[in-house]
């Protein structure tokens, strides 16, 4: 980088770029400024002015080191390098000075705030705070806002940083708040007084630095030093966000996102955050065995002999769920094809093509979104398949991206080029001339909503063609956060899902909760819920969630990732991989290992790149052969239609049950020309 220059802070020179503001230079020399307003993913708003610093040779007076960069700031004496302070007795007596006005309207309700232990204010004011306060006046007073049911607002304590406004406004794509008002009448507020309309609103609580915002249904039900915490991954999209499960004995209390630059960054999706109560309910904790036309409850050995007994030689077929770990979709598949089945993963119908990894995966990387400069969306809506995903393309268009959508219209929170609404519009695309293919950088990205058609295939063939002319990358967006780990280790059928339930005597159902299982059929349900899939089964193992168990997850650029065990299955019920590998014994078809160590060990034999932990490997390029489509299939549709109640964990959620209704009266609401 050509412009670097060098700046010395508290005596220590070091050089950065010119366009890096005084705070950013500051922690790149290790040294920690206070701040409230300042965000590193958000806008400059520069108006808590607690980062404050003395420059020396500049105005006498402190400078705001997050609204300051350095290549504004003059050299010294003989071209020496400009100086900056960070601890002088100015910059000391001035951060003392900004903490006492935000004291004067914060109320003293640390003892009872959810913030309390990890405050930003807090903290602080250990360090610039004084123990006295010299004003007399009345403190302000403002009524709570309501903004929906997941955060709850205390706004006497804002302190009017805008983060919040900020966040909404830049990421999430609304323009439901604002500030109104100036001087002591300024305050936080929402538009008419609407609730929040996004999948992202949770992420103000984590980015309010006191506590105005905090989290509904976690409000008063512990404190941040009771629990225990656990990074793993989230799996309620085929995202892989990294997140962090606080649990306090064996109930997990809330779920919060870690950063991670090549996933999720420090966001996290509202599903993925409020999801943890549907854990506790509907949960299977004993195994069932169907007698009569209704369930009674049994014990493990009864269930494995009556589940051995009923697979035994008989045409037999595994289903891998969305939220199964890859290591128990390798050891379905080893167990069912032992016995002469079949196992198949894609369970919604896409016509995913097994083998070839830049079909079902493709060539780009999350990370590729940001650089881009044009994006091409095929049947998915992003916005509810994967909103964090979908923040990063806004991110993207804001920098100057043009965004094409082919698919049923929907609410991107960006303006994107609609192209048309299905097969037709794609096979013009590739009728156009492109001229000299696009020299910057572009992203293809085709969604589950376009595959799942009778010529799905064909679908993903017209998009790879059309990544290939452009010289894109391609990502295929997945809904599932199982399907690429199950696709790597091979578990699908030709023909796909119809083509293995023809004729099938017993169905082996891992979580799969989503399809219409033919009547007849014998079914052994493994599974944490009691939804759809235990409704229907003749046999319920009861298994365990994806926060109970440690699993292999990859996501759906490809990247295997780990998700780690935050607490323990309730009852009798197992983990995934034991209840495969019980159940092998008592089919006299022992499975080589006995724990998860070896059987990961035996995973990583046969497909190495799965050792390669947050790794995206790169895929060789195979493209389709050119099928024809079939236009009278009619338009691409989302995967998703209830964005809330995907799976039985979230079907589980009283909060998902509430947030699905309010966003379906949203869409059914008329306007007043109607």
């Amino acid at each position: 980088m050509s412009d670097l220059r060098k700046v010395s802070i508290d005596g220590k020179v070091i050089e950065v770029p010119g366009a890096m503001t005084l705070i950013q230079a500051c922690e790149t020399a290790g040294i920690e400024i206070p701040r409230f307003c300042y965000h590193e993913r958000l806008t400059i708003a520069g108006n808590c002015r607690m980062c404050l610093v003395e420059v020396v040779g500049g105005p006498p007076k402190p400078a705001a080191s997050c609204a300051m960069q350095v290549k504004d700031l003059r050299p010294g004496p003989e071209g020496a390098p400009p100086q900056v302070k960070t601890n002088s007795p100015m910059v000391k007596k001035a951060r003392e000075g900004v903490m006492e006005f935000l004291l004067i309207n914060h109320p003293l309700d640390c003892p009872i705030c959810d913030q309390g232990g990890e405050c930003d204010l807090q903290d602080q004011a250990m360090a610039y705070g004084v123990d006295f306060s010299r004003f007399r006046e009345p403190k302000r007073a403002t009524e709570d806002l309501d903004l929906g049911p997941l955060v709850e607002t205390h706004m006497t304590r804002c302190i009017s940083c805008t983060r919040c406004v900020r966040f909404t406004t830049e990421v999430a794509g609304i323009s439901q708040m604002g500030q109104t008002g100036r001087g002591e009448d300024a305050e936080i507020t929402s538009y008419l007084g609407q609730t929040l309309d996004s999948n992202l609103q949770g992420n103000i609580i984590d980015l309010c630095p006191v506590g105005a915002l905090v989290s509904k249904p976690y409000a008063f039900n512990a404190r941040p030093w009771e629990l225990t915490k656990t990074e793993t991954i989230d799996v309620m999209d085929a995202l892989g966000s990294s997140i962090r499960v606080d649990t306090k004995g064996r109930k997990v209390m809330r779920i919060l996102p870690r950063n991670h630059d090549g996933t999720n960054e420090e966001w996290l999706s509202d599903k993925a955050r409020f999801v943890w109560d549907g854990l506790s309910r509907q949960r299977l904790d004993t195994p069932y065995i169907r007698e009569n036309g209704k369930l009674r409850r049994a014990e493990w050995p009864e269930a494995l002999a009556a589940a051995a007994a009923a697979m035994k030689g008989r045409k037999i077929v595994g289903l891998v769920g969305d939220l199964a770990p890859t290591e128990a979709a390798f050891a379905l598949k080893q167990l069912i094809e032992g016995q002469g089945g079949v196992v198949e993963c894609r369970t919604d119908g896409a016509k995913l093509p097994s083998g070839n990894r830049s079909a079902y995966v493709g060539t780009a990387k999350v990370e590729d979104l940001d650089t881009a400069k044009h994006i091409m969306l095929i049947g998915t809506n992003p916005a509810v398949e994967a909103p964090v995903l979908n923040a990063r393309i806004r991110k993207a268009w804001l920098a100057g991206a043009n965004v094409g959508h082919v698919g049923a219209p929907a609410d991107l929170t960006y303006d994107a080029q609609h192209v048309g609404t299905g097969r037709k519009a794609l096979s013009d695309l590739l009728g156009h001339d492109f001229g000299a293919v696009l020299d910057e950088p572009s992203v293809v990205v085709v969604g589950q909503g376009a595959l799942t058609g009778a010529d799905g295939e064909a679908v993903l063939a017209h998009a790879m063609e059309l990544a290939n002319r452009t010289e894109s990358k391609l990502l295929v967006l997945h809904s599932a956060a199982s399907r690429v780990g199950a696709m790597d280790v091979g578990a699908t059928h030709e023909g796909g899902v119809e083509a293995a339930l023809d004729g099938a005597e017993v169905i082996y159902n891992m979580g799969a909760d989503e399809i219409a299982l033919p009547s007849g059929a014998f079914v052994i349900y493994q599974g944490s819920h009691g939804d759809r899939g235990a409704h229907r089964a003749d046999l319920i193992l009861p298994a365990a969630a994806w926060v109970e168990e440690q699993g292999l997850f990859v996501n759906t650029e490809g990247r295997p990732q780990l998700a780690l065990r935050a607490g323990f299955a309730p009852g009798q019920a197992k983990e995934n991989w034991a209840i495969l590998r019980a159940l092998s014994a008592e089919l006299d078809a022992v499975q080589p290992w006995n724990s998860l160590a070896q059987l990961r060990q035996k995973l990583v034999e046969a497909h190495p790149h799965l050792a390669r932990i947050d790794e995206v490997a790169e895929n060789e390029w195979q493209p389709l052969e050119l099928g024809s489509l079939d236009e009278s299939l009619g338009d691409f549709e989302s995967i998703v239609a209830e964005h809330y109640l995907t799976n039985p964990v979230a079907r589980a959620s009283e909060l998902m049950g509430e947030l699905a209704g309010k966003a379906r009266a949203r869409r059914q609401q008329k306007i007043a020309a109607e």
